[in-house]
């Protein structure tokens, strides 16, 4: 990988921030985007923009050809069957809900179980909760290690028959850890329970090949990959997509409407009511070939060589704390002695260096580490050695500043 090269392909890392160079250090929460896909986006705007499906003009026909050529372009990314296995939505939150919705309510009985981690965002705990308190099925907790990881003897022991639904995180968006999801899937079908996988930290940093995973659902976003932000998708198998019921109603997703009952289309159009996010697509499209053209293997041999890397330089800084285990994807969470993760955060923003600091949408998970927040630093493929280093030369500084502290 040339990252030189990369990085002059993404306009807004070329500038500078309270004086200094842009260290952009939080893809986790979104990444930037490359011109391509900029200039995706802008040429559909300015000259093909139409709705899609409906008429038959010149305009529609091109936008449709886009969006429908988008979702075989994402159906090759992560090795579907069928492109009726892949329907667009806002993002990893939208597909979550929908499964949780339209899947978990219809199937769930009471006596019957729900099994997650304390390690999942947000967006794969609420859906459950809500799932499980409408049903009467009971949602349950995979116990994490100490290091942050989970043993797949745990998963053994508590995937049973009445477990129907087993919901994980590909890699957590605060640990860094990269979860077994093939393993995952080949215990929870043994039991006959399904998998649903957040693979909003997953898709973007790694090879992901849905039917060797054998993952019945698989949630991603658009804008943690390149593309722009409210474009999402929601693999999930056909045979289960086929029994659901769609959860958004109205135009698009109908096949006959009369006065008293409805028909809907088949997949994946069922699933996508009222006007599509075209534009969003058609620029999840340009990112899938600009991560093509650099190559998803090459992506994560560098992001892997970056997280040994700032983890190696973190160990010389006195007084850090460093969350989960050693073996990551590219992104460490850590407080800096006492120091609040926002004054962290913003002592290093002022040295021109984007990190992120809070709760990360995963309060849960906070409070099994004991603490209230924590600052993290995120890595892509256009980021350097150079940016750890200057990530710890800010946390030097930092440091010396709120010397009074410690």
């Amino acid at each position: 990988m040339d990252v030189k090269a990369i990085r002059q392909m993404f306009p807004i890392l070329d500038q500078e921030v309270n004086g200094h160079p842009l260290v952009y250090l939080d893809s986790s929460a979104t990444s930037q985007k490359p011109i391509s896909v900029i200039e995706a986006v802008d040429n559909y705007y300015r000259k093909d923009n139409a709705n899609v499906h409906r008429g038959v003009h010149t305009l529609g026909s091109r936008a449709t050809d886009q969006y429908e050529g988008a979702r075989e372009k994402v159906r090759r990314f992560i090795n579907a069957k069928s492109t009726s296995e892949i329907i667009f939505n806002r993002g990893t939150t939208t597909g979550i809900n929908t499964v949780a919705y339209s899947y978990a309510r219809a199937n769930l009985k009471p006596g019957d179980e729900v099994l997650i981690t304390p390690m999942e965002h947000h967006s794969n705990i609420i859906p459950w909760q809500q799932a499980v308190k409408a049903t009467g099925a009971t949602l349950n907790y995979i116990p994490l290690q100490d290091d942050g990881t989970i043993s797949l003897e745990d998963v053994r022991k508590l995937v049973t028959d009445n477990t129907k639904v087993v919901a994980i995180a590909h890699v957590s968006n605060v640990l860094g850890t990269i979860n077994p999801i093939k393993e995952i899937a080949q215990i929870a079908h043994s039991k006959g329970a399904v998998l649903v996988v957040d693979g909003a930290q997953g898709v973007p940093h790694m090879k992901v090949d849905v039917q060797d995973l054998d993952c019945d659902f698989y949630a991603f976003s658009g804008h943690k990959m390149l593309a722009p932000t409210g474009i999402g998708v929601l693999y999930g198998k056909r045979e289960l997509l086929e029994n659901m019921e769609p959860v958004e109603f109205g135009g698009e997703m109908i096949d006959f409407v009369d006065l008293q009952d409805s028909t809907w289309k088949e997949l994946p159009w069922k699933f996508e009511g009222g006007t599509p996010i075209i534009a969003g697509a058609i620029g999840l499209a340009a990112a899938i070939d600009f991560l093509e053209d650099v190559g998803m293997d090459n992506i994560l041999n560098h992001e892997q060589k970056l997280a040994d890397y700032v983890m190696d330089r973190l160990r010389t800084v006195d007084d850090i704390k460093v969350y989960g285990p050693e073996h990551r994807a590219a992104l460490v969470t850590f407080n800096l002695g006492d120091v609040h993760p926002h004054d962290v955060a913003t002592a290093l923003d002022s040295y021109g260096i984007a990190v992120r600091a809070g709760h990360h949408c995963a309060q849960p998970l906070m409070k099994w580490l004991n603490v209230t927040a924590t600052a993290r630093a995120s890595f892509y493929l256009y980021n350097t050695e150079d940016d750890v280093e200057k990530l710890v030369d800010g946390l030097l500084k930092t440091k010396e500043f709120f010397g009074h502290v410690f």
